[in-house]
């Protein structure tokens, strides 16, 4: 039998009539979701202070009653009302964050893990590097500035502090003089946390011939994405050289952590194509602010393999959606099998972070965090982080305070086969409002040395007891809610 000549015979089937389409009735509210499976337990219950706190930081509650004082014939307080509301309207984050936990439990050792951090994170393993870990100033900024001094190519940084001051000088004369050779030099620096750059380094950097430009300036006009900042603190060399981690460009970061004056903190040098996973946030951000794009081999060269490690370089965004520093900790936490190392200055978790951080507990694995004590330089990130202590420790957290200093690396170690060093912190600006780097990797050798630099420090820490905690006063109690209410801004 022949087959049937499809062009000739007529079709049993009416064409559709695309221009009555929309005439046809939608599908029904009953049946939308009726194919998808049932959602598993929410992570973190919201206790009523969390619902309170939130009404309080809603918009448009503050905007029904600047409506209801205006109609009232009460001006002033309505206009106060309307300013309050349309602050709170540009600075609420507009991320989504994860609310369910991984099924199944994947061993951090195996292969899987990697290849669902690379998949959630949407950021890809990149083999062939080297890396370095650097401790304190008297180690990472020599090694920044020889890194400087051997460019050929091409230098670029991202960084959130570059401060006036004896480093901020020596920096921005080392960006000169490779500026005055004929190398470009383009800087992006944020403009809220390098306010404090001043006229002297400004003016070696012109001189130099060094192009500088503040990432978000504070305009009227942009304040939607004001509150929206560049935490990162990226120095890219020849597109092959790539430094990120906890410090900028201060004087409070010279010396070893040892003395009050001298921040603790943790910088990692990435040699190799994974490099290229830095100078791409960069090339992003610089897009974005200038308009300009960069290429060719000066800032993108052809990967050639220097080393044995695989990288994995999170850019994480808020004009992502979903913040992937978020995803990253996250997934790392509810993948742990062993025990999970934490140093992060403000760690500040929300109701699902905590509900997992209990779940590893109660899993067997052992939770020790490191945070900065009295000593923190953000009076608001410390009373929230004191007022989620009784949780944590509730949970059989661990909770450390290292005294000498103030603490500011953010470093993770996972059952000693992964970890990582970035710019993110463990709160909700870090996850939902600001531009971060964090590097991972799953070396064994590089995890251990992470690991010894994290068990050195716990010899200058104060553990938390719980009971003690319970015993602080009342005014103690007072500055924690006080503070609770600008929770997601710090």
């Amino acid at each position: 039998m022949s087959a049937p000549d499809l062009e000739s015979s007529p079709s049993r089937f009416p064409e559709p009539k695309e221009f009555r389409r929309w005439l046809q009735p939608p599908v029904s509210k009953d049946r939308l979701c009726r194919l998808a499976p049932a959602p598993p337990t929410r992570l973190g219950a919201r206790g009523l202070w969390d619902h309170l706190r939130g009404l309080i930081r809603a918009w448009w509650v503050w905007l029904a009653l600047s409506l209801l004082l205006w109609e009232r014939g009460v001006w002033p307080l309505a206009l106060l009302s309307g300013i309050v509301s349309l602050a709170l309207y540009h600075t609420s984050p507009s991320v989504h964050p994860a609310i369910h936990a991984l099924e199944p439990h994947i061993d951090t050792a195996l292969a899987e893990f990697r290849t669902t951090m690379s998949g959630m994170t949407g950021m890809p393993l990149v083999e062939g590097n080297r890396v370095t870990i650097y401790n304190n100033g008297t180690e990472f900024y020599p090694a920044m500035l020889r890194a400087i001094e051997s460019a050929q190519c091409s230098i670029t940084m991202e960084q959130h502090i570059f401060w006036s001051g004896r480093t901020g000088r020596r920096f921005a004369e080392a960006f000169s003089e490779k500026a005055r050779q004929g190398i470009p030099v383009k800087l992006l620096v944020d403009a809220v946390g390098s306010a404090m750059l001043g006229d002297e380094i400004l003016k070696i950097l012109t001189n130099g011939g060094c192009r500088l430009v503040w990432f978000r300036p504070i305009h009227w006009y942009a304040a939607d994405r004001a509150n929206q900042r560049t935490h990162r603190k990226s120095l890219i060399i020849d597109g092959r050289i790539a430094f990120t981690g906890g410090a900028g460009l201060a004087d409070h970061w010279v010396g070893s952590g040892a003395a009050e004056h001298e921040w603790r903190d943790v910088q990692i040098c990435v040699e190799g194509p994974a490099a290229l996973g830095q100078q791409t946030g960069f090339a992003q951000n610089w897009l974005v602010t200038t308009g300009d794009m960069l290429g060719g081999h000066d800032f993108f060269p052809l990967p050639q393999p220097v080393g044995n490690v695989q990288v994995q370089t999170i850019l994480s965004s808020p004009s992502a959606g979903a913040g992937a520093a978020g995803t990253m900790y996250l997934i790392a936490v509810q993948c742990a099998q062993n025990y999970l190392y934490i140093a992060n200055p403000y760690f500040i978790p929300d109701a699902r972070a905590i509900s997992m951080l209990a779940n590893a507990c109660r899993r067997g694995v052992t939770v020790k965090l490191m945070v900065a004590s009295q000593r923190s330089d953000n009076w608001w990130a410390r009373q929230n982080s004191l007022r989620l202590y009784g949780k944590l420790l509730e949970a059989g957290v661990e909770i450390f305070e290292f005294q000498p200093t103030m603490l500011h690396q953010k470093t993770m170690v996972v059952d000693g086969v992964w970890a990582t060093v970035g710019t993110a912190n463990f709160d909700n600006r870090s996850f939902a409002l600001s531009e971060e780097t964090n590097v991972c990797f799953h070396d064994e050798a590089l995890v251990e040395q992470l690991r010894r630099i994290f068990v050195s420090d716990l010899a200058h820490c104060q553990k938390i007891d719980i009971s003690e905690w319970r015993r602080r006063g009342l005014w103690q109690q007072t500055k924690e809610r006080l503070a609770s209410l600008i929770e997601d801004q710090v």
